[in-house]
């Protein structure tokens, strides 16, 4: 991926670009599926170039290391916006990141950050194309408490904004709910790599199921270890951050459950027609493009979509023009409400490498 200057705000002729700072895990514990996340970005670029760009002007993404330090990356986007040298900002990246890069870019170009994340962002000119926990992680618990019959947790999560506040909010979900309830929590530094302690933990509240909060590496290391001690014979994990790549690393896992708006396997002819495209570009050997993954592809196809809507990528153009967004996507019918892509979200359980989808939560 390389950088380019950019034309005038309508296209003008050939070399007229639009540069997008494509924000993504190239290092750090996310750094596992950041491979997937370059390709979906890829194959979103190619697409839309395909049909003729955004705005008439072709689409390239600048990589941005998204797996450092948050200030780190962030001042680096910051430097491409100032320089004119980016025209948007998208990708997947953790929200630490997030609360750095929103208030260096706010007002200056559009931010469409693709992951699932905690909710309540409201900076202006952001929107929000991933899962957030009411739809999520709270009807993800009501089914495994009705279908599986698992009340009682202990959370596990890496030790940054998007554990904390969705564990708080299953927390308060939990005290208005019947029988259904949260034992204990621990957190962990991110690219914490033993999880004695974490497990002790586990195993001491007596829950029956490990309500993950962890990232990349992170959740490998911890299910991993989870296994070799045999907490898998008699405790479920659910986790709203768990992909292929990440259950490939993590070896054969029991009873291990995700909450998505995607997988791989989603038996969908949208999600069917998502993954053909991708083995035909980049072939069957390809990093899989886990949910993680295929949200870069929702990132910029809906940064492209708000685009065509305000005719411009002018942010307070977009900001203005976004609300009611309705399309089609590998996702399926998908809706841009209050800067946040309304989208169904799917209950999967693993099955060896791959996840077999069992419900539509919402």
């Amino acid at each position: 991926m390389r950088t380019a200057g950019s034309g005038g705000e309508q296209g003008t002729g050939i070399g007229d670009v639009v540069e997008v700072a494509f924000v993504v895990p190239r290092s750090g514990p996310a750094g596992l599926f950041g491979p997937a996340c370059e390709s979906c970005g890829a194959l979103a670029a190619a697409e839309l170039n395909a049909a003729g760009g955004v705005l008439g002007r072709e689409v390239r993404l600048h990589a941005v290391d998204g797996g450092r330090a948050p200030a780190q990356v962030a001042a680096e986007v910051g430097a491409l916006v100032e320089a004119g040298a980016v025209q948007a900002v998208s990708g997947w990246h953790i929200s630490a990141v997030r609360q750095e890069i929103a208030p260096r870019v706010s007002g200056r170009v559009p931010y469409v950050y693709a992951p699932l994340y905690e909710g309540g962002e409201r900076t202006p000119g952001v929107f929000l194309a991933g899962e957030t926990p009411d739809r999520q992680v709270l009807p993800g618990l009501r089914w495994m408490a009705a279908e599986v019959g698992v009340r009682t947790w202990c959370v596990v999560g890496d030790d940054y904004v998007w554990p904390r506040v969705s564990a708080r909010a299953a927390r308060r979900w939990a005290r208005t709910t019947p029988d259904v309830r949260i034992l204990d929590q621990v957190f962990v530094p991110l690219g914490t790599e033993d999880f004695t302690d974490a497990l002790d933990r586990v195993l001491r509240s007596g829950a029956q199921g490990v309500l993950m909060f962890l990232v990349g590496s992170d959740a490998v290391r911890f299910n991993r270890a989870f296994a070799a001690t045999g907490a898998d014979l008699r405790c479920v994990r659910f986790s709203p951050l768990m992909e292929e790549n990440m259950l490939l690393a993590s070896g054969p896992s029991r009873e291990l459950y995700s909450a998505a708006a995607w997988f791989e396997s989603l038996p969908t002819a949208a999600g069917l027609d998502f993954s053909r495209r991708y083995v035909e570009r980049f072939g069957p050997r390809a990093p899989v493009p886990g949910a993680l993954a295929e949200s870069c592809f929702e990132g910029l196809t809906l940064l492209a979509r708000l685009a065509e809507r305000a005719r411009s990528l002018d942010v307070d153009a977009v900001s203005g023009a976004g609300e009611g967004i309705a399309y089609e996507s590998p996702r399926g019918d998908v809706a841009l409400v209050h800067n946040h892509l309304r989208q169904d979200v799917y209950l999967a359980r693993a099955d060896g490498l791959e996840f077999d989808v069992l419900a539509r939560l919402t």
